[in-house]
């Protein structure tokens, strides 16, 4: 018998702070899976109906002008202060009510109450009436929170209690209320700030820490209840302003697209294994680099690899043997180096050659060794590694799969802009799903990236690629840090493409003269691949290689990327195609 499942369309949900912002949006999406109950507590009350001067206004200017002349004609004195204060209401008011009706629309039930959940007494008192309507509490989600960031010598203990009570307080009155014991789940919004910290942000950092490690000893005691703090990067939602998003941008962090957080939530509430106690969701915020000690060193690393730990490798077989990425072998270098010195950026690859590459089959290796030596530490914070991947056959010989040099920054670089001129490019669209269809590419579903080829010449080739979020049990031993594998394979198709189309033979990526990353690309993320060919014959073609976004801002630069073609490969290549 299966287990029963922890939320189901006759789940009762009480949510602290889900009538607005990312909770509200998880909310909306779980409604839309499981059509179950909620309701919704929030510090502000819901009028019946908003004024009268505000029907049909979506306009800020133009509501601000109605509320301005409303307070005149009330005689009241039209302030910039209560003109704001009337505009965030009634904007308030419309997303709760926006909230109430996207979960009706998805099947589920909804009711808003207006409470202080610190407030155990007016909490208990707000739930009571919907409780008897919809049923008992099954399930808690808290979401309440506040920011008040400055730097601790500025905080005040008021600042200190508008950002603790809601999350800490709130949910020791939560609990009060609705016993742990009662639930089938309970769901904590925390933050990497709690796992990582930030500047500005201490009493958050430790609200949301407290928030992590009350969710380990409540499910300690509690076996049989589902248990998760998420740990939420910056959300391109809720809290997170244009200004804020670009500040975001400046530092290289990553902010969640509103889909995906919201799918991931749903995802590990409803799917994920019951022991995933805490979920960093989110890349690392960048740290401030160490000064390194001017000697050089050499490093050895030795990993064993099997395809029971990378799930994805069963996306990028060729013929009947799974075989490791390129990409993957370079990331595997650059994690190595950044892990070496954090804080320091990857930049770049120099002189990238595939040796003898790994396949997974019966010369599966016992164990790899990564062999790292620094060679430059320089005065502009650079730090060069030359860095070989090698193994030891049934006889002791060393085989040699890798070659590399790598270097790291201090600071990462700007991000450079190029004028895209589309409109000179005659366009003439070939969906990328024809290509994996087709035989052209050999790639499963975590390698396909490629949305479209644009336009392609004996020259030149222009393509858009996008690759959805991985979940990161298929990555394994290969996570995406600061660069991403899965991507730059999606990117390197791009050379297969060319060499299928004018020598009909494939391809496979064997050196790189230079990889410069100015910029990670995310998941989920248009970018736009034009691919330069610098010369070719039957045997190789050689190309450079521009990523950008669809504005012009440079992710990656490749120089000097060549491919081995071969005839003899076609039969084995596209047996393999999925």
């Amino acid at each position: 018998m299966g287990t029963k499942p922890f939320i189901t369309s006759d789940s009762v949900v009480l949510v602290s702070g889900g009538a607005r912002g990312i909770t509200a949006k998880c909310v909306i999406r779980l409604a839309q899976k499981t059509q179950c109950r909620f309701i919704l507590v929030g510090r502000s009350g819901l009028s019946q109906a908003e004024p009268g001067y505000a029907a049909n206004c979506q306009d800020e200017n133009e509501l601000k002008k109605r509320i301005m002349l409303d307070l005149q004609q009330s005689g009241e004195k039209p302030t910039p202060q209560k003109i704001q204060k009337i505009y965030k209401d009634i904007q308030v008011q419309r997303e709760i009510r926006e909230t109430l009706q996207a979960i009706q629309s998805a099947g589920g039930a909804a009711e808003y109450v207006k409470a202080d959940i610190t407030d155990g007494q007016s909490l208990k008192a707000a739930i009571a009436e919907p409780t008897q309507r919809l049923g008992p509490i099954s399930g808690i989600i808290h979401g309440a929170g506040n920011l008040a960031d400055k730097l601790i010598e500025k905080k005040s203990e008021s600042d200190f209690e508008t950002v603790y009570n809601p999350k800490i307080l709130g949910l020791e009155k939560l609990l009060d209320v609705v016993p742990v014991s009662q639930l089938r789940f309970l769901v904590l919004f925390s933050s990497i700030v709690g796992f990582f910290g930030n500047v500005g942000q201490s009493d958050y950092a430790i609200a949301n820490e407290i928030l992590n490690k009350t969710a380990y000893g409540l499910k300690r005691k509690n076996p049989n209840v589902r248990v998760i703090a998420f740990d939420w990067g910056p959300w391109d939602a809720g809290m997170v302003t244009p200004e804020l998003k670009k500040a975001f941008e400046t530092r290289h962090v990553q902010v969640i697209p509103t889909d995906v957080g919201t799918e991931v939530f749903v995802r590990e509430l409803t799917d994920g294994q019951q022991d995933s106690i805490q979920v960093i969701v989110g890349n690392l915020p960048a740290l401030p680099a160490a000064e390194p000690d001017p000697g050089v060193h050499h490093y050895q690393i030795e990993r064993k690899l099997s395809l029971e730990a990378n799930p994805f490798l069963y996306d990028h077989t060729i013929g009947q043997n799974p075989v490791l990425p390129a990409t993957c072998a370079a990331t595997w270098v650059a994690n190595a180096c950044e892990q070496l010195y954090p804080g320091y950026v990857f930049y770049s690859l120099d002189n990238y050659r595939v040796l003898k590459g790994i396949v997974f089959d019966d010369t599966l290796a016992d164990s790899y060794t990564l062999e790292m030596d620094e060679r430059v530490k320089n005065d502009d914070g650079d730090i060069t590694f030359n860095a070989l991947i090698w193994s030891k056959n049934s006889k002791g010989r060393r085989i040699f799969h890798y070659k590399v040099s790598l270097t790291l920054k201090r600071q990462a670089l700007p991000i450079p802009h190029i004028d895209l001129h589309l409109e000179n490019i005659p366009i003439h669209p070939i969906p990328g799903k024809q290509f994996y269809e087709d035989g052209t590419l050999f790639h499963g579903a975590s390698f396909q990236g490629v949305k479209q080829v644009l336009s392609i010449s004996q020259g030149k080739l222009l393509m858009e690629c996008v690759l959805p979020q991985l979940d990161p049990s298929l990555t394994g031993q290969f996570p995406v840090q600061t660069s991403n594998p899965y991507i730059y394979d999606a990117i390197v198709q791009s050379l297969l493409i060319w060499a299928q189309t004018y020598y009909q033979a494939p391809c496979l990526p064997a050196s790189m003269v230079k990889l410069e990353q100015f910029k990670a690309i995310p998941f989920e993320t248009s970018c736009l691949v034009s691919m330069e060919v610098k010369s070719h014959h039957e045997t190789s073609v050689v190309a450079d290689i521009t990523v950008s976004d669809m504005a012009g801002n440079i992710y990656v630069i490749i120089t000097g990327l060549e491919g081995t073609i071969s005839r003899h490969l076609k039969q084995v290549i596209q047996g393999s195609s999925k």
